[in-house]
């Protein structure tokens, strides 16, 4: 038999070319970032040349070093851009450096801070050196879209972890030591607020009260002198209740000389101080001070009228029947938790004491936790950072509580 005819095969499809890779939206925001390098760096550092240049160069004349200034200005705006487009396409959140303020008014100590503004000339340090580094990555960027195409992804992401160094090295705040000096400054002025309307509280009882009484005081008095011959009845009367005028002024004042540094929290520290505030509580309170030495005596005050003020809280607003305040050291903090079996709700929004109480904590980098669920119980925690106390010889005739009792 002659071999059957060979059968006609369909042609072989041709190889499919490989896949695309597909690429998120982080990739492709970093892609865009690299591609806008090289026109922005290109502006930041003709801007710096020039500006140094006309500046450094003109310093010997008037114009000079106010043109400088201007530069350094410049720098700052340029860097807020920067800061903005990292935090846009690559994902770095940076705070703004704090405003430049010069110690004094006026244009000398103006020009003078801002020349040695070291915020400033890091942001021009950072457009004077990225030019080539944007000429690279530009370059890098545009010529693997099309020819190393699957290799995009990790040449971005390496590339833009070199600009997130450098955004976060050069375009940040100066260190921690600047942030901590704006919050300082923050808390500055809480605390400037608070001894103002402590003061104004002050002046407004001793008007109101034991000023009031001690002049009606002495108008009775007169009277009492001038009855003293015509009706000695009457001025040994009006002479009685003057003495209980006064018994009333010196409480009053007793009152307010414990509301602004109480003697008992000076002469024999937290412990006795504390279990004094909790008698006059309307609940029952159980103290507890565990603190084998006293802190310094600002972290001692703070703490006492933390808890005074807890328990004039639930004196007035809690139902509670019991509370308790406990307090001990924790390395470096003094820890203040006070508890009550109240009906709870409280919290530190709306213009309540407790949110006043937070910020005076936050003053001296404390701490308010509240923990208060509708119905109850309530538990507010405080922090304050523990100071050693500074130790000072004895007062005469007194004896002076170095260490507390637990």
């Amino acid at each position: 038999m002659s071999p059957s005819p060979a059968v006609p095969t369909s042609a072989e499809p041709a190889p499919l070319p490989p896949p695309r890779l597909a690429y998120g939206a982080v990739t492709w925001k970093e892609v865009g970032y690299l591609l806008l390098n090289l026109p922005i760096v290109i502006i930041g550092f003709v801007f710096v040349v020039t500006m140094l240049a006309i500046g450094i160069g003109l310093s010997v004349t008037v114009v000079g070093l106010p043109l400088l200034a201007g530069g350094l200005i410049g720098c700052r705006l340029l860097g807020k851009l920067e800061r903005a487009r990292a935090r846009e396409l690559l994902g770095v959140v940076i705070d703004d450096p704090r405003p430049m303020r010069p110690s004094t008014f006026g244009f000398l100590p103006w020009l003078w801070a801002t020349l040695k503004d070291p915020v400033a000339w890091r942001h021009a340090l950072y457009f004077a050196i990225r030019l080539p580094w944007g000429v690279l990555t530009f370059t890098l960027t545009f010529a693997s879209l099309f020819v190393a195409w699957p290799a995009l992804g990790f040449i971005a992401r390496g590339l833009t972890t070199v600009d997130r160094v450098m955004v976060r090295g050069l375009l940040q705040p100066s260190d921690e030591l600047e942030r901590r000096i704006a919050e300082l400054e923050s808390d500055r002025g809480v605390v400037v607020d608070h001894a103002a309307a402590d003061l104004r509280r002050i002046e407004r009882d001793l008007h109101d009260g034991a000023q009031a009484r001690l002049v009606a005081l002495a108008m009775d008095l007169g009277l009492a002198k001038e009855k003293l011959l015509e009706d000695p009845e009457a001025a040994a009367k009006m002479v009685g209740e003057a003495h209980g005028e006064v018994k009333i002024a010196l409480q009053e004042l007793r009152d307010l000389a414990r509301g602004i540094h109480p003697a008992i929290l000076t002469d024999r520290g937290l412990n006795a101080a504390l279990s004094s505030v909790a008698a006059r509580c309307t609940v029952p309170v159980q103290v507890g001070v565990d603190l084998n030495a006293r802190p310094a005596a600002a972290i001692e005050g703070i703490a006492y009228f933390t808890v005074s003020e807890l328990l004039q809280n639930i004196s007035k607003h809690s139902g509670a029947r019991t509370a308790s305040v406990d307090l001990w050291r924790s390395q470096e903090r003094l820890m203040i938790q006070v508890r009550d079996d109240g009906n709870g709700g409280a919290g530190t929004t709306g213009g309540t004491g407790l949110a006043g109480l937070t910020e005076r904590l936050d003053s001296v980098d404390g701490l308010l936790v509240v923990d208060s669920p509708v119905g109850g119980p309530t538990t507010i925690t405080a922090e304050l950072p523990w100071r050693d106390r500074e130790q000072a010889p004895p007062r005469s005739g007194s004896a002076r509580q170095g260490h507390l009792a637990g």
